[in-house]
């Protein structure tokens, strides 16, 4: 029996104030965004998707609308597939123009491998496995789409292949609305994919190499 978990970042989101929202409510999708997802939908056409989930943030939950209407799913809102927390969220993250420039926030930076300015990875790591596996099991033997976000959906990636948690978020292999997808078969975990069915339209987006929204 084999089953597949596809993980989908959600795309692009509203944010002129190039701010680092994170865990804010009201950060829809932009118009670019929704297209975006209705490409990732589309890649995924006449595939066995039988279960949806997606985090409680409104951008997951408006990435999953093209899903639902495709698959005819109810979508599932699980909030551990939620945005990592971190003290800097509301705030420009920059050193020459945004809170880095204050001394007083470099003590938050003190310890990158936990890391110390937000939640630890090993705590996103293990609910993301937990949201993980809870589909598989509601898919089991057909395909699932979790809806999340950067930095979750990489955390989880590197702590299945054994690698470690902390890392370079310029080095995050994890585009706007792109789909990370876990095949397991009846021993575990058979391989990882990745795809980005939207690539094309992520390239034209400000915010595609940036981890400011995650």
């Amino acid at each position: 029996m084999r089953t597949i978990v596809h993980l989908l970042r959600h795309g692009e989101v509203h944010n002129p104030e190039r701010i680092l929202y994170g865990r804010l409510p009201g950060y829809r999708l932009t118009e670019l965004g929704r297209r975006m997802s209705i490409a990732a939908a589309e890649s995924l056409a006449g595939r066995d998707i039988t279960h949806l989930a997606a985090s409680p943030l409104i951008r997951a939950q408006q990435t999953a609308e093209p899903f639902a209407d495709r698959f005819r799913l109810p979508v599932t809102t699980d909030p551990r597939l939620v945005e990592a927390d971190n003290i800097f969220e509301g705030q420009r993250f920059g050193v020459g123009d945004g809170v880095l420039r204050h001394p007083r926030a470099w003590w938050a930076l003190r310890n990158p491998f936990r890391p110390s300015w937000g939640e630890p990875y090993r705590e996103i790591a293990t609910r993301m496995g937990e949201a993980l596996l809870a589909a598989r099991d509601a898919a089991a033997g057909h395909e699932a789409v979790c809806v999340s976000h950067q930095l979750p959906i990489w955390t989880l990636r590197l702590d299945f292949e054994g690698r470690r948690l902390w890392h370079d978020p310029r080095r995050r292999q994890c585009g706007l609305a792109s789909l990370t997808s876990f095949h397991f078969d009846e021993d575990g975990l058979e391989r990882i994919e990745y795809a980005e069915p939207a690539g094309h339209l992520a390239a034209r987006s400000p915010g595609a190499g940036t981890a400011r929204g995650a």
